[in-house]
């Protein structure tokens, strides 16, 4: 049996969790009966499209994205409309497309996947033409994707924090929207576009989103008060976000959204300026990516992960601290010197 060309691009610098290990990892778990393999961490923004692109024009037959939903954009934007289709190693912050697409986030089960060669087509959609696969939103999520985008630490913990340091000054924008079916005059704290369920972490913004019925879950979130804030936060978290009173919901296939002043949207997590006027749209079918045959979730996983990323920012203040001390009595030792 001849063996498929697999290429494997590795962000070093997503999400909390060591990258150091991926390359004897994916030697050690890759079925190497099925695949030949070639792996290379990215340098620098936009590598990982470059390195995707070249991949699918020498003929690869997988693309593996290790990194987070950043890293699975700039991979998988290179890889739409070709026969190469996406695997994902989830070690990024939220992971939402991973998650959605219920792939483990224990790297070795995440690899056993990729030998299962299970492989379906997903829709994709864009922003103004800029692609995005999980999430798009303008808004307050937007708003914490740039001042997350800024922290020097990474991981859902962090996440939070900002959610909570930011909250309270954020002031609700009017935004008018065209759809399919006629035009809408809102005032929101946030518009969100899914092709998937949930933003990352398990926080479901978009509960009954899929990624293969050419349609966008769109979710706009009504100006709420600080004693609602909790049962919205609930909410999100337990895949029940379109019950709540401030949120109103449909299914479409393309909307514009008009600002009366610029302001950051994100994609796929990933802050981006780009102009007054938005339009967002489904390309059906329009991505080849590996999926498990017979997905499960874990309960304790989430906490898992949470526990970790916690050790993970510890060790790495202490890094921080041990570096800057060390700075600090070089440059006494110079004086004296």
């Amino acid at each position: 049996m001849k063996k498929k060309k697999l290429f494997a691009i590795i962000n070093p610098i997503s999400g909390i969790r060591p990258k150091d290990n991926i390359p004897d990892q994916l030697r050690e778990y890759l079925n190497h009966d099925l695949f030949n393999i070639e792996i290379e961490f990215t340098q620098y923004a936009g590598h990982a499209t470059e390195l995707a692109s070249n991949a699918v024009a020498k003929g690869y037959d997988y693309v593996l994205a290790i990194g987070g939903d950043g890293t699975i954009n700039e991979t998988a934007k290179a890889l739409i409309h070709s026969d190469t289709a996406l695997g994902i190693i989830p070690l990024g912050s939220g992971n939402g497309l991973a998650r959605h697409l219920q792939i483990p986030m224990e790297t070795s089960k995440a690899i056993a996947i990729i030998n299962e060669q299970n492989v379906i087509s997903i829709d994709y959609c864009k922003a103004n033409d800029n692609i995005f696969f999980c999430t798009a939103g303008i808004g307050f999520d937007a708003w914490i994707s740039k001042k997350f985008s800024e922290d020097k630490h990474r991981g859902g913990i962090v996440y939070i924090k900002n959610v909570l340091t930011e909250y309270l000054n954020y002031a609700p924008r009017e935004y008018t929207i065209d759809t399919t079916q006629g035009r809408l005059n809102e005032k929101a704290f946030l518009i969100a576009c899914a092709n998937a369920s949930q933003y990352g972490n398990n926080a479901f913004i978009a509960p009954g989103a899929s990624m293969q019925d050419g349609q966008m879950d769109i979710t706009i979130l009504h100006p709420f008060n600080h004693l609602e804030a909790p049962q919205l936060a609930i909410q999100l978290f337990t895949r029940q976000i379109t019950k709540n009173g401030k949120i109103e919901t449909f299914k479409d296939n393309k909307i514009s959204i008009h600002l009366n002043k610029e302001e950051v949207m994100h994609l796929d997590g990933e802050p981006k300026m780009l102009g007054k006027d938005i339009t967002i749209q489904t390309v059906p079918n329009g991505l080849k990516i590996l999926t498990p045959l017979n997905p499960s979730t874990s309960i304790i996983e989430p906490i898992q992960h949470a526990i970790e990323e916690i050790q993970y920012n510890i060790i790495s203040d202490i890094k921080e601290v041990v570096k800057k001390t060390d700075q600090t009595i070089k440059k006494i030792k110079g004086e004296f010197e």
